[in-house]
């Protein structure tokens, strides 16, 4: 039986800043998918920081435009209720007036597959805040990529044999279609640098659909930064693919990514319980881990998978490398570079008014170098 499960998310509101949903936003959000529920085999609402969730099962394939307007209509509900509330960031993710067919690319994120449904079919949903799709550029990269990291690269042979990985270009709009192994140093020059390449998809040889992450990036949309963009991923699991301890465990070093306060620092991302809140210890970056099982479209769970007293250290260590970094102040690498600050305008004017107080050094005149200055060898 073909089933396609469809995870879209936005950010419609936080109580007192970027922290998360009041009760009545969710309820909103609740009430508007439960009343389209024919459409639907099952669903799942929840929230990671201020951001929520809806995971949809279905058999309209991806892209649908019921499916999709389902959800903007849910998030329109939210964003209401936000409004009538005085949340803040009412509607954020949402930057267009009306749905024009497809929320991709109206600000909510978007991760589906469609995929014939095995007997025991599994798979894990990633939710993250305050940080960028790139943020999965890591742990994708331990899970498909790096055997120290992955035992099932060597011992499954779908695994082993590679997979197909869809890399897309944030800043152009393009794609790049990039094989195991044959072009592994290829893809770890892409994900070297994950503000502007983001994994958005992979398969494996033939053809089975593995993975799906949304890889939007809303100030590239919208024209200027209205945030981070906080990723989402769905990640089948089992038999030829990676087994749910190994997607897991991807997550257990816990890696810079960019985001927190202002969307304008490198701090590390904190694997936490499900429907948590932002902290306002600086907004650490935070992922969660809905752990599913699935039968004739039918949901069973999810499991918190980041719940056990095991993770509880990784926090401990995040929350160490955060106060670490955060120590060095506005000094980069603690901060992102210029074109990635959520504030570049308030920095541009920064910088404006250091240019006006520029002067020619003594002795030289614009462009010219100081005469005893030596070119090194």
């Amino acid at each position: 039986m073909k089933i396609t499960v469809s995870v879209i998310k936005a950010d419609v509101g936080g109580v007192g800043g970027h922290t998360k949903p009041s009760d009545g936003l969710i309820e909103a959000i609740r009430n508007t998918v439960k009343n389209s529920a024919d459409l639907l085999i099952d669903y799942y609402i929840g929230y990671c920081g201020d951001d929520t969730h809806i995971v949809m099962t279905h058999t309209h394939g991806v892209d649908n435009q019921q499916i999709h307007k389902l959800a903007w209509d849910a998030f329109m509900a939210g964003t209401q209720v936000a409004k009538d509330e005085g949340l803040y960031g009412a509607g954020q993710d949402l930057l267009k007036d009306s749905f024009s067919g497809n929320v991709k690319g109206m600000g909510p994120g978007v991760a589906e597959m469609e995929f014939e449904e095995r007997p025991n079919e599994a798979f894990t949903v990633f939710a993250a805040d305050k940080t960028e799709p790139g943020a999965f550029n890591y742990p994708i990269y331990r899970m498909f990529v790096d055997a120290l990291s992955n035992t099932g690269l060597i011992v499954n042979k779908s695994l082993a044999a590679g997979v197909t990985m869809h890399i897309m270009d944030v800043e152009k709009a393009q794609i790049a279609e990039l094989h195991l192994w044959e072009d592994k140093p290829t893809i770890e020059a892409a994900l070297m640098y994950p503000g502007r390449y983001v994994v958005d998809s992979v398969y494996t040889k033939d053809g089975e659909p593995i993975l799906d992450a949304s890889t939007d990036r809303l100030h590239n949309i919208a024209g200027t930064y209205v945030g981070k963009d906080d990723p989402i991923c769905l990640v089948r699991t089992q038999k030829n693919f990676p087994a749910t301890e190994e997607v897991g465990s991807v997550f257990n070093n816990p890696h810079y990514v960019a985001g927190n306060t202002r969307g304008s620092h490198n701090m590390p991302l904190m694997p936490v319980k499900l429907n948590s809140a932002a902290t306002i210890n600086f907004c650490i970056p935070i992922v969660e881990a809905l752990v599913f099982s699935m039968h004739n479209g039918k949901l069973t769970g999810p499991f918190d998978g980041f719940s056990t007293p095991d993770w509880d250290y990784i926090r401990e260590i995040a929350t160490k490398k955060a106060m670490a970094i955060r120590s060095q102040g506005f000094i980069h690498p603690a901060t992102l570079v210029p074109s990635e600050l959520e504030y570049a305008e308030g920095y541009r004017a920064r910088m404006d008014v250091l240019e006006t107080k520029m002067k020619p050094m003594e002795g030289t005149s614009s462009g010219e170098k100081k005469e005893n200055y030596e070119d090194p060898d």
